[in-house]
């Protein structure tokens, strides 16, 4: 699977850093152009299969909304100034607002402002999906500016719900050698803001293109990208009986942040999905804040539904809801860098290594430890193992695990937990008892067919 030297970590820091700029400023929502042209320019980094999903259709117990397309929208006191401007911030609408051109007073607009209480100019991020209305968001200055004006307010929206428009999402399935496959989902649904999650999205397309440039997969991947919670719902929806056989997943969100990372955990807590991302962490020297399962969040939610239990975790870096920034202005280019991102991708990369890889194996000697020596794989002089100042014995203590463990029921990953000893060691020593004959593979035989 594909490694970064430091020259390619360099480039695909400039790379993050690129698409970032290209991204932010575009008005991203549940539906409409802006997150078309996000995919299109995802298309040129992997290849995508974009998939339209029409407005008004049934999707368990939701609806898809109609497409919203906006093109401008202002706020202009009685001398003509825009003191709101949708060009200078597409935070300023509420996400999905209804169109409106009045001219009205300070006490009827009101309403329609959201603010929140914050140091400098902050514009919280507020949407209204599923309940037809308009609003503005607006800093602390800009309300206050708006609350003195004593004539009336010039106010526009130009949007447009279109019932016969489209959702759209984008998927990337990539066969292995086995059927069992895994989930790499994210989401996005929401405008100028970089953790939440561009972040979260290209982390996604870079983990993509290691996959498919990968020389071998023993799983299959299945990488999606859908507005968060409907988009999810749909997806579901639409290929809901491959769904249903998933082995686990991840939610790639909020990976891009100046903090500490961190993982919130499957709704199982103790998956091999969480496993594997234990021990990427450990091999990385990271010591993560450790989040449980809670039914909110983002979309682990709906893939872990009672229909469908596909353990899903997430890995973040500056986690949503834990940092001030989160839903505002705030969340920009300042505060997520190509290289925080670069950082979360190493965690990422190992998780999927290590799932990719991961296996159970049966010992074809269970009575008692086969002779290793007679197989050239154990020293010929004896009484030199861990005494001071022998040499280390090259794979020795890794076989040996694997040979007590290999039950049928451990897998690498779990016999990489016990022992101490990095994955990828523990999956060289099982590929040398391999060869030997000394472990045949534990996994049912529909699932050892490509």
């Amino acid at each position: 699977m594909h490694k970064v030297s430091n020259n390619d970590s360099r480039k695909e820091v400039d790379e993050i850093n690129r698409l970032l700029n290209e991204l932010f400023p575009i008005t991203r929502s549940l539906t409409g152009p802006g997150n078309r042209e996000t995919l299109r320019i995802l298309q040129d980094l992997v290849p995508l299969e974009i998939r339209e999903y029409p407005c008004g259709s049934d999707v368990y117990d939701w609806v898809i909304p109609a497409e919203w397309v906006i093109k401008d929208a202002y706020i202009k006191n009685e001398c003509g100034d825009r003191i709101v401007d949708f060009k200078k911030s597409n935070l300023h609408v509420v996400g999905y607002s209804t169109p409106i051109e009045e001219d009205l007073p300070f006490a009827s607009l009101c309403p329609h402002l959201h603010k929140i209480d914050a140091e400098g100019e902050v514009i919280p991020y507020r949407t209204t999906y599923y309940n037809r209305d308009w609003g503005f968001c607006v800093t602390q200055s800009q309300y206050d500016q708006l609350a003195k004006s004593e004539g009336l307010l010039s106010v526009k929206i130009d949007s447009e719900l279109k019932e016969d428009g489209s959702m759209t999402v984008a998927e990337l399935c990539i066969p292995g050698e086995t059927t069992e496959e895994y989930l790499v989902s994210t989401y996005f649904c929401h405008p100028s803001m970089a953790n939440d999650n561009l972040s979260g999205l290209l982390a996604t397309a870079f983990l993509a293109r290691d996959m498919l440039n990968a020389p071998r997969l023993r799983k299959s991947w299945r990488f999606v990208f859908v507005p968060e919670t409907i988009g999810a719902i749909a997806y579901l929806n639409q290929n809901e009986s491959e769904m249903m056989n998933l082995a686990g997943g991840l939610v790639v969100t909020n990976c891009g942040g100046p903090g500490q990372m961190g993982f919130k955990e499957t709704f199982l807590s103790e998956h091999t999905v969480d496993k594997a991302i234990c021990l990427a962490f450990r091999e990385a020297s990271i010591e993560p804040l450790r989040y449980p399962f809670v039914p909110d969040g983002s979309d682990e939610r709906q893939y872990s539904s009672p229909a469908f239990r596909i353990p899903v975790a997430s890995i973040t870096k500056d986690k949503y809801y834990e940092y001030p920034e989160y839903h505002t202005s705030l969340d920009n280019l300042d505060f997520v860098t190509g290289s925080q991102i670069a950082e979360s991708l190493v965690v990422y990369r190992r998780v999927l290594r290590i799932l990719d890889s991961n296996q159970k194996f049966q010992s074809t000697q269970p009575f008692c430890e086969p002779h290793l020596g007679k197989r050239g794989m154990y020293p010929n002089v004896g009484g030199g193992i861990n005494q001071t100042g022998s040499e280390p014995l090259a794979d020795v203590e890794s076989m040996m695990w694997i040979l007590f463990l290999a039950d049928g029921e451990q897998d690498l990953i779990s016999i990489s937990e016990k022992s101490g000893i990095r994955f990828a060691e523990i999956e060289f020593a099982a590929d040398k008892l391999r060869e030997v004959g000394l472990l045949d593979s534990a996994y049912p035989q529909e699932v050892q067919e490509s």
